[in-house]
C-alpha cells in the first residue's frame, strides 16, 4: 500500500527531520506522483524565497526601543 503524505511530511523532509526509512519513502512517492513532486518544488522556491527575505524593524521601533533603553538608565546595554 502506497503512503499518502501531507505538506507536513514534505516540509519534514526538506528540514532533514525524517528517518532514513522516511525519506526514502517520500523520494519513491516523488518519483511516481507528479502532483506530489510539484508540491514538493512549490515548497522549495517558497523556502528560497525566505531564505533570502530580509527584514528589519522600523525606525520607530528602533527609536521607541532606545527611548525605553535611555528612560531605564539601560542605554549602555
Amino acid at each position: 500500500m502506497t503512503k499518502s503524505f501531507t505538506q507536513s511530511d514534505l516540509i519534514r523532509y526538506l528540514y532533514q527531520e525524517m528517518t532514513e526509512e522516511e525519506s526514502e519513502q517520500v523520494v519513491q512517492a516523488l518519483r511516481h506522483q507528479p502532483f506530489l513532486m510539484q508540491e514538493y518544488m512549490d515548497l522549495l522556491d517558497t523556502l528560497e524565497n525566505l531564505n533570502h527575505l530580509v527584514v528589519e524593524p522600523s525606525e520607530s521601533i528602533v527609536n521607541a526601543i532606545k527611548k525605553k533603553a535611555r528612560s531605564q538608565g539601560l542605554e549602555k546595554v
